[in-house]
C-alpha cells in the first residue's frame, strides 16, 4: 500500500510516482493507494497516478484507489478516471478485491509518503 499525505501536486508527485515505481520493480504490482488523507490532487498527480496504473497493469497487476475524499472524488469524476480505476470506498475493500483476483496475493507494504 501506498498512503499520500496532503497535496498529491507538482511538488509531491514525482516522489509519490518513484515510490510506485519501485514497488513495481521491487515485484509487488498489486498496489493500493490509501487517498483518504489526500485533500487536493492537480494534474500532474493525476498523472502519477496513470503512470502507476499503467506500470502495475504492465507488470500484470494493479492499481486501486481508496478512500477518495469530497474534491479529490468530484476531480476524478470530471476528469472521468473514475473508469480506467478500480475506486473503493475503504482500505479493507481494496485490499479485500486483491484478495478476491487470487489466492496467492502478494503482500501490500506500507509506504506512507509526508506531505
Amino acid at each position: 500500500m501506498i498512503e499520500p499525505l496532503g497535496r498529491l501536486d507538482a511538488r509531491t508527485a514525482g516522489t509519490f510516482r518513484q515510490r510506485l515505481a519501485t514497488l513495481v520493480e521491487e515485484g509487488k504490482s498489486w498496489v493500493v493507494a490509501d487517498l483518504s488523507r489526500v485533500d487536493f490532487v492537480d494534474s500532474v498527480g493525476l498523472a502519477a497516478l496513470v503512470s502507476g496504473l499503467k506500470m502495475a497493469r504492465s507488470s500484470a497487476g494493479d492499481l486501486r484507489l481508496a478512500g477518495l475524499q469530497g474534491p479529490v472524488r468530484v476531480i476524478f469524476e470530471i476528469t472521468r478516471l473514475h473508469r480506467a480505476f478500480d475506486i473503493y470506498d475503504t482500505l479493507p475493500e481494496a485490499v479485500h478485491s486483491f484478495l478476491h483476483a487470487t489466492e496467492e496475493s502478494p503482500p501490500i507494504p506500507r509506504r506512507v509518503l509526508p506531505s
